[in-house]
């Protein structure tokens, strides 16, 4: 019987180290016997990440939405609205939501996909406590003009960067602006830690509150506040130190992929426009399409040759079936329709790039 031995090719594939990098973290977890509890590795990894984004702090917990959970709770946002993007992954509204606040969504920029400041304020209510931004895709929300709306109204800026790890806007890291900027380490992002997000905090009094909130709220015998446990493992920090070391070959790997699908796909599907003064991660490759029928069938058509991209991000989040009002989003529902990511990861070879790019071509509306 004939079986089919062709690859699979995913949006993603995970960056695994070399075994035996990983194994010489791992056997010194064994040799100290310490898990968790802001453990050796932890602490290395936590000052390797400082010294690599520029920044000054940086607080390592178990996943990118518990960050951004505890960046509400560490700016004391306990009641009333969070203006936020339609366009992002589900855990951005989720963690507005379990911490019992009201996600109140402003539409989109046509081009880069990120919240559109020109429609924020018309959103501010008595009731607004923070706005929470996303750099989609590792592109760079409007971070001047949200400042000053912000400053205007005394209120709060957390950025969901889970996308803009090692992304540099107008000569800062992206994830330097804001009162609090989070990342997601997840397996599926250009930096892991198999599991993992962080909270980089402007202040150092919030940043106190936020290690205690993450760690239950108590020092030794002594508790202080209501917290959670959000620390992160010694295993997890053992991915990260055994990566790091090929940080830059990742992102240049990723970059070349990105070039030849650009220089293959030109005029053939929108692309996001990177703004001026923004140094890319390549953490992405999205895609927009004429329509969502022409989507699909671009979809039916990489399936044949077990070719998988995927919807990012769908369906626009206002649309979620468990909200209670329905919000109007015409531009992220629009783009959530047409929408998709294209495989990019380091092993990708360049020929499945050239098929694919091939069969986009021979797939849409001309």
């Amino acid at each position: 019987m004939l079986t089919n031995t062709k690859e699979k090719i995913f949006v993603t594939k995970s960056y695994m180290p070399p075994l035996e990098e990983y194994m010489q973290y791992v056997n010194r977890v064994f040799e100290n016997a310490q898990l968790t509890n802001n453990g050796p590795l932890v602490r290395e990894l936590e000052e390797k990440l400082i010294e690599f984004l520029g920044i000054e702090n940086i607080q390592y917990v178990t996943n990118g939405t518990i960050a951004l959970q505890l960046a509400l709770r560490a700016l004391d946002i306990e009641d009333g609205e969070v203006i936020t993007t339609p366009f992002s992954y589900v855990a951005t509204t989720s963690a507005i939501l379990w911490e019992k606040l009201t996600p109140v969504y402003v539409d989109i920029e046509p081009d880069n996909f990120t919240i559109d400041p020109k429609k924020i304020e018309e959103k501010i209510t008595d009731r607004t406590r923070a706005i929470m931004p996303v750099h989609v895709f590792g592109y760079a929300c409007d971070v001047d003009t949200i400042q000053k709306i912000a400053d205007k109204y005394h209120l709060k800026v957390i950025y969901d960067s889970a996308h803009a790890f090692a992304s540099v806007y107008k000569h800062r890291p992206l994830v330097t602006y804001g009162d609090i900027s989070t990342l997601s380490f997840h397996a599926t992002k250009l930096f892991h830690t198999v599991e993992g997000g962080a909270c980089i905090i402007k202040d150092e009094i919030v940043k106190k509150e936020l290690d205690l909130l993450k760690r239950f709220g108590h020092n030794g015998d002594e508790h202080f506040c209501m917290g959670i446990n959000a620390k992160q493992s010694e295993m997890h920090a053992a991915m990260g130190l055994a990566i790091f070391p090929h940080l830059y070959e990742i992102i240049d790997k990723r970059r070349i992929i990105c070039q030849l699908y650009d220089s293959l796909l030109e005029g053939c599907v929108k692309l996001p426009k990177k703004q001026e003064g923004l140094e890319y991660n390549y953490a992405y490759y999205p895609v927009v399409f004429k329509s969502e029928k022409e989507l699909l069938r671009v979809f039916e058509a990489l399936k044949k040759e077990e070719i998988y991209p995927r919807r990012y991000f769908y369906p626009s989040l206002n649309k979620l079936p468990y909200l209670l009002d329905y919000q109007p989003c015409p531009i992220s529902e629009d783009i959530a329709d047409r929408i998709a990511c294209l495989p990019l990861y380091p092993a990708l070879d360049l020929s499945i790039v050239e098929k694919i790019a091939k069969i986009i071509k021979t797939t849409v509306d001309n």
